[in-house]
């Protein structure tokens, strides 16, 4: 009897365990080209969709419909030049890191050049936050005592 109890318990967790997983594996949308990674907080490997980055900065910034356009059409273009710097395998790594910078930070002053003082104020408040998180995760992982595990910024 007791055989049967504990065989019975096993299965049990068996499938209890594997319900997720098997779930996991069946849901289109994870499989979906695009659709941002459940795994890494919604980052993934990659330039990001600028159409998503669009719609988050309207978001936190309120954009107006005219900003929105414009901005999407910047990020469209940084991304479209990153796609093409990661391409060029005649720079060196430093090379291709230090043009990458330099995308970012015209696209960052093209953005904040579309928006009003309040915008700008909010704009430069993200940035902050953002270099804050990046430096902070350039300087290790946190120490063993502390439960600080810092989750990605805000997106942009």
């Amino acid at each position: 009897m007791l055989k049967q109890y504990l065989l019975v318990l096993l299965v049990t967790s068996l499938i209890l365990i594997a319900v997720p997983f098997a779930a996991t594996q069946d849901n289109p949308s994870n499989n979906q080209p695009g659709s941002p990674s459940q795994d890494h907080g919604g980052w993934r490997h990659g330039p990001p969709d600028p159409a998503q980055r669009t719609k988050e900065l309207t978001e936190h910034l309120k954009l107006t419909a005219d900003q929105q356009a414009k901005v999407q059409d910047i990020f469209q273009s940084e991304r479209s030049q990153m796609e093409t710097l990661r391409q060029d395998s005649s720079l060196s790594q430093e090379d291709r890191r230090a043009k990458m910078m330099e995308i970012r930070k015209n696209t960052n002053s093209q953005v904040r050049a579309l928006l009003d003082a309040t915008q700008q104020k909010k704009w430069d408040d993200m940035q902050a936050q953002r270099d804050q998180w990046m430096q902070h995760r350039r300087q290790g992982p946190p120490d063993a005592g502390s439960n600080d595990q810092g989750g990605p910024p805000p997106k942009q």
